[in-house]
Order: structure tokens, then sequence, then C-alpha cells
């Protein structure tokens, strides 16, 4: 029997799994096994409201172990590190406990077709300090610990105030203006808000001094400049201090050097700008370009016909010369695509060639604001809209993503459970 191995349980990898179980493993007609270093899925597009306490994300993360169940695939926890093309085995690094103690030893696992929807990372480029010093939001554990340390700086900042003349600012300062940036640095001020009506009487918005900070000339590069200009206003209106043509050229904990020689001061310090893949992948013997992506033809294949990459790790050239930008939507395409190719492969038909749409793109600024485009490369020009609507619009894409997932049904039970813990519970996850 076939066996399909996905590694990576992000939007693209889940939705891939989930879909190929039920139309293949539920049926007996192959094995799908998903493979994942964390045992829960969370959508990634919602790691800047896990780090400021917007969201909690024990509730609304997946356990793929129970997913696969359900949905007819199975699932192995384990990090890649390593392929094996002549024997179609990839190599999974050994787990450790929090003790450095062994949990599972280093494992091989067979496949027939290989996926690998692995993700992307913050790129850092290489700047002095900025791994020593930053906070990234890769992941959920580092999201988390973003939150942690954030309330503890509240409450240090508001104890100062409270046993000082003056009032005392706690200065964050994010580099990368993209929609990570964006969004967190607008989140940030209704945790400060929020915070404030329960009981941080020191720590109001007032004390809290944003600074976003972009190399380009303009904050949301990817979005029309018309949208980027929208977004730049409502920050502002919040208060954040956005500097546009600053590149950072050293991080100290202090803060930020530019290349100009000034300094950003910062006690947190949150890098968000650029984007590579995992380095292993660069050491597999395919072909990779500069920021570790796998190239793959228009079939999402690589040079290998058994294996296929899909999302931010893989890197797929348009017609138009420019790379398939790296957005949930495009993985969310990618795996849908994907599906059709390895059915066409399975049944020996030509692979049928993947062409992205481009749907418009969505930024959130926390409760106080929503802009975007709609329809993109859809029509011949994009929709600006903001307000309630955008607002409706982005919270839609999250459902979409879930109906993938668990269908019509179950997700709207999950909207009406969402609905209740608003009511029943904190607007804010507070430790």
């Amino acid at each position: 029997m076939q066996r399909i191995v996905i590694v990576g349980g992000g939007a693209g990898g889940l939705e891939l799994a989930t879909q190929l179980g039920r139309s293949l493993g539920k049926k007996g007609k192959a094995i799908i096994e998903l493979i994942d270093s964390s045992p829960t899925h969370l959508w990634k597009p919602l790691l800047h409201e896990v780090a400021t306490g917007a969201l909690d994300s024990g509730i609304d993360e997946l356990n793929y172990r129970a997913h696969g169940k359900r949905h007819g695939f199975q699932f192995q926890i384990g990090r890649m590190h390593g392929l094996d093309r002549d024997n179609r085995q990839i190599v999974l690094a050994p787990m450790l406990d929090d003790q450095g103690q062994e949990v599972l030893a280093e494992r091989r696992v067979n496949y027939d077709t290989l996926v690998l929807a692995i993700g992307s990372v913050t790129n850092d480029f290489g700047t002095q300090g900025a791994g020593e010093h930053c906070i990234f939001l890769d992941s959920r554990d580092q999201a988390e610990r973003f939150h942690r340390t954030l309330l503890n700086e509240f409450l240090r900042t508001n104890a100062a105030s409270e046993n000082s003349d003056e009032a005392r600012t706690l200065d964050i300062a994010i580099v990368g203006a993209g929609a990570t940036g964006v969004e967190l640095s607008a989140e940030l001020y209704n945790t400060a808000e929020v915070l404030a009506s329960y009981g941080l009487k020191h720590m109001t918005p007032e004390h809290l001094k944003v600074t976003l900070i972009e190399a380009g000339e303009r904050i949301l590069p990817a979005l029309p400049p018309r949208i980027s200009a929208a977004a730049k206003r409502e920050l502002e209106k919040l208060g954040v201090t956005v500097q546009t043509g600053t590149m950072i050229t050293a991080v100290d904990e202090n803060g930020f050097t530019t290349k100009d020689d000034s300094h950003i001061p910062a006690r947190l310090k949150v890098w968000a700008a650029g984007v590579r893949a995992p380095r292993f992948l660069a050491n597999l013997g395919l072909e990779t370009n500069r920021v570790n992506q796998l190239k793959v033809n228009a079939s999402l294949q690589t040079e290998d016909e058994n294996i296929f990459a899909l999302g931010d790790c893989a890197c797929l050239i348009q017609a138009d010369g420019t790379p398939v930008p790296p957005r949930a939507q495009a993985a969310h395409q990618q795996a849908s695509h994907l599906i059709k190719v390895l059915k066409a492969r399975s049944e020996g038909q030509p692979l049928p060639e993947f062409v992205y749409r481009d749907k418009g793109s969505l930024v959130s600024l926390s409760r106080y604001s929503t802009v975007g485009s709609l329809m993109g490369n859809l029509t011949r020009g994009s929709m600006m809209i903001e307000g309630r609507i955008a607002r409706l619009v982005y919270v839609s894409l999250y459902r979409l993503h879930q109906i993938a997932l668990h269908g019509y049904f179950h997700t709207l039970l999950l909207s009406l459970v969402g609905r209740i813990n608003r009511v029943i519970r904190p607007r804010l996850k507070l430790h």
C-alpha cells in the first residue's frame, strides 16, 4: 500500500493530511502519516494574539493525534533532520525532555511519496545580537514566552510608576513592518488598555511606547501603497512610532543600533523581519535557493520525483518571474492542488500545474481597525476595504481554515464556543 508522509503540520501540511486521510486513508487506499515537532497545531497568523494574551492557545489549539484518528491519518511526533533518498527514508532527530533525557531515539520513517511542508522561520540576516536579545514569533512556544515576559514587564513598569513621582514607560521595539509586526504593534495597545481596566492603573496605553522599525520605504510593503498608508495612520493614532527607511545593524540588551549609528531604546525587542526556510533543508541534497527554500516545478515537485514541497519552504517561480509569496492563502491553495497532483500521479496522468491566485490580504489592527484589499489578481485591480466589513472578512479566513480541517458543522460549533468564551472568560489571558 502506498505510504504518503507529510512533514510539517502548519496550515498547508495539516489541510493536506486531513484531505488525504479522508479520501485515501479512511478507505484503505493509502497510509497517510503526518510528522511534526509539536503535538498540537495553531494557525500561525494568530501567534501575535497569543503573544499579547488576546488569544488563549490552550483553547484554540488542535491535537494532531486526535485529529488524525478522526480523519484517517497517522501522526508521529518528531523533528526531521536528515533524508535518505536512496532508501526513501526520512531521519528524525532524538526527542529529549526538559531535563535533556532521551524520550525517543533517532528514528527512520519510510515513504513512497514525501511532502515537505515545514514552513519558515524569521530571518535575522545575521544581525549582530539579534539571536541573543530579540524574541521571535515563529512558534507557539515563542509566542507564549513573549506573553509571559510582557506581563512581567507590565507589572514591573506599573510598580515603578507607583513608587515614583514620575510616570514610567515601557519601551517595546519591533523590527519588521510586515503583517506580523503591524498586527503585534496594535495588539500591544489593546493589551495595555485591558490590563489598565483590570487594575494596573499606571500601565495604560499612555505608558506604553511602541516603535515599529522598517528598512523599506513603507510598512506592509507587500500590500498596495494606499493600504500601507491607511495602516500607518491607524497605528500612529494609537501611539506607535513608525520608523521607515531604518536599517538595524546591531542589537544589545538596551535596544537597537541603526545604520546611521543612532540608538532606539527598548526593554522588549521583537524581530519580525524577513523569512527563511529551516537551514537543514539546504543539506538534503535537493536544490534550494539562498533562503533554503526547496525549488519546485509547477506541479510542486522537487528534482526528486517522489518528493514534493509546499508553503513557505517551497520556491515556485511564477510565469511573471516572481516567486509565490509566503502566505497562508498560498499554502492553502497548494495543499488543495497537491491532492489533484497525487491523484493524477497515481493514475499515470500528466501532473496539473499550480497557478497562484492572489485573493487579497488583510491586516488586523486589533479591535481598533482592519485594513486590506480583496480580489488581488482576480480582477483588474484590488478593492480596498477597512473597518467592520474588513474585520468580518479577516475572521472568515480563519473559519475557512477550520472548515478545511473540521467541516462546516464542527466549525459552527467552534464558532459558538468562541462566542461563549468571550462572555464567560477574561478579555485577556492574564497568566
